[in-house]
């Protein structure tokens, strides 16, 4: 079972999506600016994507400036950050067997299938 972390309103999230269901995945969608995860399923993401919390923050984001975040906080502070406010969170993120891609672009996703 493959799962997204899903925005309808972000085109590279649609563009992920069409190109999962091309690949024939069974797909779990969360949308999850409705359905937050928690600081702990971050964690787990982060450790799937061999990433750090900045790596999947939208920095860009005015709310990211608007929270006093920068770039240098540490990932506890950015993962609680990211859980309480889940719009910066990068998008979509694609989780299959214990692995995880970011869709930027959507063929990142390639990768874990």
């Amino acid at each position: 079972m493959t799962t997204i972390w899903h925005n309808p309103r972000c085109s590279k999230s649609r563009q992920t999506l069409k190109l999962l269901e091309e690949q024939g995945e069974k797909i779990t969608i969360r949308t999850y600016l409705h359905d937050a995860p928690s600081a702990e399923e971050l964690q787990a993401a982060l450790a799937q994507l061999g990433l750090r919390a900045i790596d999947i923050t939208r920095t860009g984001e005015k709310l990211f400036r608007e929270l006093g975040l920068g770039k240098s906080d540490d990932d506890k502070t950015l993962i609680a950050a990211l859980a309480a406010n889940p719009a910066l969170i990068e998008r979509p993120i694609v989780f299959k067997e214990g692995r995880a891609a970011i869709g930027r672009p959507p063929e990142n996703v390639l990768d874990i299938l």
